[in-house]
C-alpha cells in the first residue's frame, strides 16, 4: 500500500510527530511503501538542524533524517509554515525539502491513504 503522512504538530510539545515516525517505520517494516511526509502548521519545527535534545531524550529530526536517509522517504516542509516560523532551507536537517502545498495535495492523490497526525 502507498502511504503518505501529514504532521501537523512539533517534535516535543506534543505526541504527534513520535506517533507520525514509528507508525511510518511500522509501515515500512510490514512491506507499505510510505512516499512522503509533509510537516505543516507547527509540524515544521521537525525539519530544524538546530534540535538539540537532552543526552539521554530521544532525537526526533535525527529520526526523520535516518529514515529519509535509509528508506528512501520524501520529507516535505511546507513553505509558508516554514517561513512563519524562521525556517529557511539553510536551517534544514538532512533529508528535509522546502515546498509547496502542492506536495501535500499529490501525495494525496498519488498515495492511496493520507494519514494525519496532529490537529
Amino acid at each position: 500500500m502507498k502511504i503518505s503522512v501529514l504532521v501537523n504538530e512539533g517534535p516535543y510539545q506534543h505526541q504527534a510527530s513520535d506517533s507520525a515516525y514509528l507508525f511510518c517505520a511500522a509501515a515500512i517494516a510490514r512491506g507499505h511503501e510510505v512516499q512522503r511526509v509533509f510537516f505543516y502548521h507547527d509540524g515544521v519545527n521537525n525539519a530544524t538542524k538546530y534540535t538539540e535534545p537532552p543526552q539521554d531524550d530521544r532525537n526526533i529530526v535525527t529520526r526523520w533524517s535516518k529514515l529519509a536517509e535509509e528508506r528512501k522517504v520524501d520529507l516535505v516542509v511546507c513553505v509558508a509554515a516554514g517561513l512563519r516560523r524562521g525556517l529557511k532551507e539553510d536551517v534544514l536537517a538532512p533529508g528535509f525539502r522546502i515546498s509547496g502545498l502542492g506536495q501535500l495535495i499529490d501525495a494525496g492523490i498519488k498515495s492511496e491513504r493520507l494519514v494525519v497526525f496532529g490537529d
